[in-house]
């Protein structure tokens, strides 16, 4: 999946790896790397393993992304603002988490 400025990607195993860079007005966020990453030239794999499950889809935004599991579970990360992450709040995420809205 394509953004503005970064790219994620689903390996064979369902692990999610992103790169690119971080726009200014998004600081650190928009990678899922955490605090401090933003630049990355090469597909790096996302610290947060998605609660042991494997993505099998993701999108990414301007200043978002998202990704869907094989057990029906949606994370997203990046900017908060608008509540575009799906968490009930505005809270800009640096990793991966969990939206509790789809949850079983």
């Amino acid at each position: 999946a394509a953004g503005n400025q970064h790219s994620v990607f689903i390996d064979g195993e369902g692990r999610l790896s992103s790169c690119g860079s971080t726009p200014v007005h998004v600081q650190n966020l928009i990678l899922g790397h955490g605090e401090g990453v933003t630049r990355l030239n090469t597909p790096t794999r996302l610290p947060s393993p998605l609660g042991g499950e494997r993505a099998v889809s993701v999108t990414a935004g301007a200043a978002h992304s998202l990704a869907l599991t094989g057990g029906g579970s949606v994370w997203s990360w990046g900017q908060g603002g608008a509540g575009r992450l799906g968490h009930g709040d505005q809270q800009n995420q640096l990793l991966p988490k969990k939206i509790e809205a789809f949850a079983g």
